[in-house]
């Protein structure tokens, strides 16, 4: 099922982004650091590069974009998505999240936790962005397994 959305909402939600990327960097409270990485997983479950991009540190996009491969040829979407920060010092942050991606997949849904999962918020640029996961947890998105591993 490929539904698309109008094309006035990339630019909205481009928007919505780069704002929220922005009030993070002046004022890193855990909310936007949460924000910032619900941005990113969402951006990866809609299967959107240039969202991607934008919440990623230039040095952890090409991970990125792998963890985006990861879903193609799988209906993909962010389900139950909650993220707190675990914490917060020095220009760094390390924020979990709960919920899961789920892709569509021969018929049949398959389940990529995220509560195994730490994300690493830096500020680059003047902006917190995502610069790296660590499967903290084995069997969890991002511990080495796409869609059909």
């Amino acid at each position: 099922m490929n539904t698309r959305r109008p094309l006035l909402l990339f630019p909205c939600s481009l928007f919505l982004l780069f704002a929220l990327l922005f009030l993070a960097a002046c004022s890193p409270s855990v909310e936007l650091l949460a924000l910032v990485t619900e941005a990113y997983i969402t951006a990866v479950a809609d299967k959107d590069a240039d969202r991607l991009a934008a919440a990623s540190c230039g040095a952890w996009e090409p991970q990125a974009r792998h963890e985006l491969e990861a879903f193609a040829g799988a209906e993909t979407r962010a389900e139950g998505l909650s993220c707190s920060v675990l914490s917060l010092a020095d220009g760094a942050a390390a924020v979990t999240c709960r919920g899961a991606i789920v892709a569509a997949h021969e018929d049949a849904d398959r389940y990529f936790p995220l509560s195994g999962r730490v994300f690493r918020l830096e500020e680059e640029a003047g902006m917190w962005r995502v610069c790296g996961a660590d499967a903290v947890r084995p069997g969890v998105w991002g511990a080495g397994r796409g869609v059909g591993g």
